[in-house]
């Protein structure tokens, strides 16, 4: 019988988008040695697997695919700190801001990368800004309009929309206000509509644009009228939909003095940096420097995303007791890798609760590594982040473990034959695009 794929990968992606939310990395892409290499380590620990009777409820699927996406979450996070070898293990250096109420800034550069970064200064005199539209302020409750069909046009992106509603008997301008919100809000062209009240029984009608800059083939980012419309005009007018309160503009910013602009507010520079802006400058001494940071704050900024990841990871496993008792395995077995290196661990800083946890002490941390010296002290918790992500890939690889089952039959240790998919039920490890 054949085997449809495309229906296996719709049911997984929908177990996918609606219980464990995919994140896209450059960790997701694999050579093909590499899938081949997952595709043997499943029909390894299969082999000699026995046979299992699977939970098949609707909870035990969402479960399957949650611990799966988690445990791969734990995984990227790791390999997001410098590497999955043993030399790039937190290594990686962390691009930072000296104001962030000025400007934050993530580094976006390729691996090795770092050392012809550019640092530089950063000054902002504009922030980026949307068109915003402010109606007439009119009485929440009256209605001057005559029942009928209106229609008013909106021009943005080079394109023209025609919109239609009724007023009907006994509407209230705040009715036909809301109705003209959802209208505008749901319709999908890069507009938000909302009311606002001003407590004295007054309301207005406000159009927002979601994209913000300076247009470049047209006066404004959108425009509103009916003056050629297909229905009853009169409503732009006596709503003030065409009332532009605010004109949308580039963001203004300086880099070493140098004048620039941007449409929006987050933008790249020397394709290392995505910058963005977070408020003005109040005065020429008013600056933020962009660069990379030395590598003992960097180790430092790794080692709390690392205690992050592993406490998210934990957080997940933890919420998923309550159905599925056996992820309590997962949670001691996470606990018992931690505790073997807990005196390392300890003697930078990171403590160990009882629930599994781990405590970042950033202030012993920094004093370990400037009396022990950086490669000293980072080793053992280099060895505590190879273990967990042995651990993860394990988990990501066969989740059903920590499923309810029940054992069928043991196989013929040396006569069988391979059952690479059985622990990959619901879990996406049926070479999607996934695996």
């Amino acid at each position: 019988m054949a085997t449809n794929f495309a229906a296996i990968n719709n049911v997984y992606n929908y177990y996918l988008t609606s219980y464990a939310p995919k994140t896209d990395t450059k960790f997701d892409t694999h050579k093909k040695s590499e899938l081949r290499g997952v595709y043997n380590s499943i029909v390894n620990m299969n082999k000699e697997a026995p046979l299992f009777i699977v939970d098949k409820s609707q909870d035990t699927k969402e479960y399957a695919v949650g611990l799966k996406e988690n445990a791969r979450n734990l995984r990227n996070t790791i390999a997001s700190l410098g590497g999955l070898t043993d030399e790039e293990l937190l290594n990686k250096k962390v691009a930072y801001s000296s104001n962030e109420s000025l400007a934050s800034v993530t580094f976006i550069g390729e691996d090795g990368q770092e050392a012809s970064a550019p640092s530089f200064e950063l000054s902002v005199e504009r922030l980026a800004q949307t068109q915003v539209n402010r109606g007439r302020s009119l009485a929440s409750d009256d209605m001057k309009l005559p029942p009928d069909t209106y229609s008013f046009d909106i021009a943005t992106n080079g394109l023209n929309y025609e919109f239609q509603y009724n007023i009907s008997e006994g509407d209230t301008n705040l009715d036909i206000q809301n109705k003209l919100a959802r209208l505008i809000s749901n319709a999908g062209i890069g507009l938000e509509a909302r009311v606002d009240s001003d407590g004295n029984g007054n309301s207005a009608l406000i159009i927002e644009s979601q994209n913000t800059g300076t247009p470049r083939n047209a006066a404004h980012m959108f425009s509103v009228s009916d003056d050629r419309t297909s229905k009853t005009s009169g409503s732009v007018g006596y709503f003030g939909l065409d009332n532009i309160a605010r004109e949308s503009g580039n963001a203004q910013f300086t880099i070493n003095g140098i004048e620039r602009e941007a449409s929006g507010n987050t933008f790249t520079v020397e394709k290392m940096y995505e910058i963005t802006l977070n408020g003005v400058s109040r005065s020429e001494e008013d600056t933020a420097k962009i660069d990379l940071q030395a590598d003992l704050e960097s180790m430092a900024a790794n080692v709390s995303r690392l205690v992050d990841g592993y406490n998210g990871f934990i957080d997940t496993a933890d919420s998923y007791m309550v159905n599925h008792p056996k992820s309590g395995r997962l949670v001691r077995e996470m606990y018992n890798l931690a505790a073997l290196h807990e005196e390392d661990l300890e003697n930078v800083g990171l403590h160990l609760h009882d629930d599994g946890h781990i405590e970042l002490d950033k202030d012993k941390l920094l004093s370990a590594v400037a009396e022990g010296g950086m490669e000293q002290s980072v080793s053992g918790i280099k060895n505590f982040a190879g273990a967990i992500l042995k651990k993860s890939n394990q988990v990501a690889l066969n989740p059903m473990h920590y499923a309810d089952r029940t054992v069928v039959a043991y196989k013929n240790p040396g006569h069988n034959f391979a059952t690479p998919y059985v622990t990959s039920a619901y879990t996406g490890m049926m070479f999607n695009s996934y695996c």
